[in-house]
């Protein structure tokens, strides 16, 4: 018997089937959401693949790196042509993505999580894109010498900083006087130039056969002092832009960590040499050499992106201890297959990030980009190819592939772009200039790198084992 006063207490009839569907209800949502997630990523990565392989191919058989090839077939399926492979911080929406459309037709999408799908699968493509990064710069560093890049380090500190100081006052300058630019953002302009990209270098150089060749040893080791000398050129001009006024620490601060950084990680991995090598001989199980080895260059481009440096100069700087060691060739040939695996996704994702629409004439607001980007395309050219006639001592070198080595901008360039869009400084005619002018210096500089090393490429050399042991 129900007493009449807890009536209005009593639960109606279909309050427990209610409660049973939405407690079953949520867990299930949350795995759906995360299986069209993993499904979105799987059909990103095939899109990623596909071009990469279409287009070094391609890019191959006509006579070009295949890092070019890469890139173009980025371009080909991202924002700017077939919305195959698009990001949020490219301005695109989850409305653009044609995966998106396709899980929302075929998997049951609902239209209010297409956001947060979209979002979250761009998010763990560009993870996987800078983990390539990391690869890949683990592998150069493999690939190079210490003590040869040491020999040049004199030579490259000179080309780097030429390469910075030049196109940043020939950028800034021509901006104020020959545009009528207001300082800040003219200065934001000539910092863009500063940059290099070492990944995209690096990669043509090896592709060649050049990376060991003494105007490889000075392009790898003038890029690394480059970007570091972008970092510090980066946080002034933002510090500027935030608040007027350049910071003392924010300059000194780069160039201390950096300093300490590379010259701490080469002497503590020398001391680990010996043991790392003891380590890998006691190992019995699958990835007996690559994983410890991994394990020391992710800690170390940890420990770079604490101290607010870039992961890929830990990565590098970690490749560069193990080349010392006599396990070398054993990582080197371990490595290629996840190099292969991820370093697709590094360059496809850049090209299918840049967007070519700001070169359209069409448009109005993209003209005055256009008069401007053709100004700045010329002085970073210019300021980099300058750059070979700063080396010194080295009769003979190839002065003019040197310059042509730091001219890609690639995604460093990007970097000084996007800060310079969200501090507000920048006009649209201004930002855009910069975007063309990374775009077409990061898409020319691969072709033109093999132009002026006009011998026949050469194959990778292997060190002899009297090599190693000295």
């Amino acid at each position: 018997m129900q007493l009449p006063f807890l009536t209005f207490l009593t639960p109606p009839n279909w309050f427990p089937s209610l409660c049973k569907t939405l407690l079953l209800q949520a867990p299930t949502t949350q795995a759906e959401s995360g299986s069209l997630v993993m499904a979105g990523v799987l059909l990103s990565l095939v899109i990623i693949y596909f071009a990469s392989k279409v287009g070094g191919e391609l890019s191959n058989s006509l006579g070009f790196p295949a890092v070019l090839g890469e890139l173009v077939g980025g371009v080909i399926v991202g924002i700017s042509a077939l919305h195959l492979l698009v990001f949020p911080e490219s301005g695109a929406e989850s409305s653009n993505s044609i995966i998106i459309t396709l899980l929302q037709s075929t998997a049951g999408l609902s239209p209010d999580s297409a956001n947060a799908t979209f979002s979250s699968m761009g998010e763990v493509i560009s993870v996987l894109a800078e983990l390539g990064a990391i690869v890949l710069l683990f592998e150069i560093g493999l690939e190079s010498n210490l003590k040869e890049l040491l020999a040049v380090g004199p030579q490259a500190a000179i080309v780097a900083i030429v390469g910075v100081v030049v196109p940043f006052a020939g950028g800034t300058v021509g901006l104020i006087y020959l545009f009528g630019v207001p300082a800040v953002p003219a200065i934001f302009g000539g910092a863009a130039l500063t940059a290099t990209s070492i990944g995209i270098t690096s990669k043509v150089l090896s592709e060649i056969g050049r990376l060991t060749s003494k105007e490889g040893q000075i392009i790898l080791g003038a890029a690394v002092i480059d970007d570091v000398l972008g970092i510090i050129v980066l946080a002034v001009v933002a510090s500027l832009a935030k608040t007027g006024s350049v910071d003392v620490g924010n300059v000194l601060y780069p160039v201390i960590s950096a300093s300490v950084f590379l010259i701490g990680a080469i002497l503590l991995g020398n001391v680990l040499n010996t043991s790392f090598v003891a380590i890998a001989n006691q190992l019995k199980t699958r990835g007996g050499v690559i994983i410890p080895a991994l394990i020391f260059a992710f800690v170390l481009s940890y420990i770079a992106a604490a101290i607010h440096l870039e992961a890929i100069l830990g990565a590098f700087a970690a490749g560069l201890v193990f080349d010392e060691t006599d396990k070398r060739k054993e990582l080197d040939k371990q490595i290629v297959p996840i190099a292969d695996m991820l370093v697709p996704i590094f360059f496809v994702t850049v090209g299918a990030k840049t967007d070519f629409g700001v070169l359209n004439p069409a448009v109005p607001s993209n003209r005055e980009g256009l008069i401007m980007a053709t100004f700045l395309i010329a002085v970073a050219i210019a300021g980099k190819v300058v750059t070979g006639l700063a080396v010194f001592g080295q009769p003979g070198i190839n002065r003019l592939a040197i310059g042509v080595g730091m001219i890609p901008r690639g995604e460093v360039g990007l970097v000084f772009a996007g800060v310079g869009s969200a501090s507000g400084v920048l006009s649209e005619a201004t930002e855009a200039a910069i975007i063309m002018m990374v775009i077409l210096t990061t898409f020319i500089a691969p072709p033109l790198l093999r132009l002026v090393f006009q011998e026949p490429a050469i194959a990778k050399p292997e060190k002899s084992d009297a090599s190693i042991s000295d």
